[in-house]
C-alpha cells in the first residue's frame, strides 16, 4: 500500500505459542496492525523450522497451531497478511538469488551459526548455514523496512542490510535496509531463572493454552531463595518472578514485594498463587477465542490460503523486478 511502511515478522513453526511469544512479539504485532501507518505481514516460518532437526509428522500441525494462536490473540486477517512461509515459493527463489551476494566465510563467522553447530553437531547442513539468507529473503521479498524481532536476531538483520546494499549498488534494485522494531516487553525472562523464555528449555515457559492448575505447577517449580535479604536480586529466579509480577500485576505490586524482601520477607507461595491467577486471567479470553478456531478448521485453512494469495501477489512483483534488473529471463 502506497505511503505505508511495511512490517514483516515471523515465528518458527514449533507448535503453540508461549507467554514469551505473546508478550515479546504478538502484543507488538497487534500494536502495529492497529496503526494505519503500517502494512503488516506475519508468517509462520515452516521453512526455517526444517533448517534444524524436525518431526515431519508434526510440522504441518505445529504451523497451524501458531496461526490459530495468532488469531486467538486478536490478529485480524483483514488487517494483516497471515499465512505460512512455505506457501509462497518466492521466498526460496529470492534466497537463491541473494546467496550470490554473501560469502560462505561471512556466514560461518556468525555467532548464531556457531551456536547452532554446537547444538546440532551432526546436522550442520547448507540449510543451517543459509538460514540468515533465507531470513533476508523473507524480509526483502516484501520490501519491509521494519522487523519486530528480538535483539538476538540483530546479526541476521545486519546480513539482510548488507545484501540489500549490495543488490541496490550492483543491480539498481530498491530494497530498503530493514531495521529492528523494538516492542515493549521484547525480552521475556525464563521461569528457570536463566536466559529468556524458550520452548527448547523445559521448565522455562508457560503456554498460552495452559489452564490455571498447570500455570500454578509451572510457577511452583520456579527457583527462589529464602525470601529476604539486604538487596533485591537483579538476576535469577527471584528477579524473573518480580518481572512477571510487574508485567501482570503492575509496578506497585512489584514495589510492595521488593519492600517485603528488604523487610519481613516474601511468602513465595502466596506470590506464585496470585501471579498464576493474574496470568490465567489474561490468557482466559485468548483460550476462549482459540476454541472457536479449533472448532472450525476449514475457516483457518481458508484464512491461511487467502493470506498466501495476498503475500504471493507482492512477492511475484518483487521477483519480476529483481529478474529484470539482473538480466534474467
Amino acid at each position: 500500500m502506497k505511503g505505508k511502511k511495511r512490517v514483516f515478522s515471523g515465528t518458527r513453526a514449533t507448535g503453540g505459542l508461549h507467554l514469551g511469544n505473546y508478550l515479546g512479539a504478538v502484543n507488538g504485532y497487534l500494536e502495529l496492525a492497529a496503526n494505519p501507518e503500517y502494512e503488516t505481514i506475519y508468517m509462520v516460518m515452516d521453512l526455517h523450522a526444517i533448517t534444524t532437526p524436525f518431526d515431519q509428522k508434526k510440522l504441518a500441525k505445529n504451523t497451524k497451531e501458531v496461526i490459530i494462536d495468532y488469531l486467538a490473540c486478536g490478529l485480524d486477517p483483514e488487517k494483516s497478511i497471515i499465512t505460512a512461509q512455505s506457501l509462497v515459493p518466492e521466498h526460496t527463489y529470492l534466497q537463491n538469488i541473494l546467496s550470490t551476494e554473501i560469502t560462505v566465510a561471512r556466514m560461518q563467522h556468525l555467532p548464531t551459526f556457531k551456536d547452532k553447530v554446537k547444538q546440532y553437531p551432526k546436522a550442520v547442513t547448507m540449510a543451517l548455514l543459509n538460514y540468515p539468507v533465507l531470513m533476508a529473503a523473507d524480509i526483502l521479498l516484501y520490501k519491509a523496512s521494519l522487523v519486530p524481532v528480538g535483539i538476538d536476531q540483530e546479526p541476521h538483520l545486519e546480513i539482510a542490510r548488507e545484501i540489500a546494499r549490495k543488490m541496490n549498488e550492483k543491480y539498481g534494485t530498491n530494497f530498503p535496509e530493514p531495521k529492528r522494531f523494538v516492542t515493549k516487553g521484547e525480552y521475556v525472562p525464563s521461569l528457570s531463572g536463566e536466559g529468556k523464555m524458550s520452548k527448547s528449555v523445559e521448565g522455562s515457559y508457560i503456554n498460552l493454552v495452559d489452564d490455571l492448575d498447570t500455570i500454578k505447577k509451572r510457577l511452583a517449580a520456579a527457583p527462589t531463595d529464602g525470601g529476604k535479604g539486604d538487596k533485591v536480586p537483579s538476576e535469577g529466579g527471584v528477579a524473573n518472578l518480580l518481572a512477571f509480577v510487574e508485567l501482570f500485576e503492575g509496578e506497585e505490586k512489584r514495589k510492595k514485594y521488593e519492600k517485603d524482601y528488604l523487610g519481613e520477607g516474601i511468602r513465595y507461595g502466596d506470590l506464585k498463587t496470585e501471579l498464576a491467577e493474574a496470568i490465567y486471567e489474561e490468557l482466559k479470553p485468548i483460550q476462549e477465542r482459540r476454541k472457536v478456531f479449533e472448532n472450525d478448521p476449514s475457516l483457518v485453512d481458508r484464512m491461511i490460503k487467502e493470506g498466501a494469495q495476498k503475500a504471493g501477489k507482492i512477492a511475484k512483483e518483487t521477483i519480476r523486478e529483481v529478474k529484470e534488473k539482473m538480466g534474467l529471463i
